[in-house]
């Protein structure tokens, strides 16, 4: 069980993670420079060399580059409890599309995003425990709201 302290700043660290992680995937630009050091890992593990983007992929790729880049920016300026809860379960969706496009093209570089990805969902699933001020009639932060 958590502290909602503790919670919040797990919801504000899967924040830092995912700015880090998409900043190169918000421009189709920044996408292609690191296309090529994504190929090239994971040519190194193994899988096959990745497929040439056209500007529709890219497009895509922005998008959700974009709006994964404005829920991080939320979540590290209000790190809330319903916050984190939504974000767990929007990794297990990204989680359920990864598995699905790592058993269609076994490229072993989706371990690499699947595994965390799956890991901050599990992270902020966990259950809360209450602070010695939330008792009986105190108010507290509801995950719903």
């Amino acid at each position: 069980m958590l502290s909602v302290s503790a919670f919040r700043r797990l919801v504000r660290a899967s924040a830092i993670y995912d700015v880090l992680m998409t900043v190169p995937f918000v421009t189709p630009w920044t996408f292609l420079l690191l296309r090529e050091h994504l190929n090239a890992l994971n040519v190194g593990l193994g899988g096959a060399p990745l497929p040439h983007f056209e500007p529709l992929h890219l497009l895509i790729s922005s998008m959700m580059g974009s709006v994964v880049m404005v829920w991080s920016v939320l979540r590290l300026r209000d790190p809330a409890l319903r916050f984190g809860r939504y974000d767990a379960a929007a990794r297990y969706l990204f989680s359920t599309w990864m598995a699905w496009a790592l058993l269609v093209t076994g490229q072993p570089l989706l371990w690499l995003f699947l595994v965390p990805e799956l890991a901050w969902g599990v992270a902020q699933s966990l259950p809360l425990r209450r602070g010695a001020g939330a008792g009986a009639g105190q108010p507290h932060e509801s995950l719903l709201r």
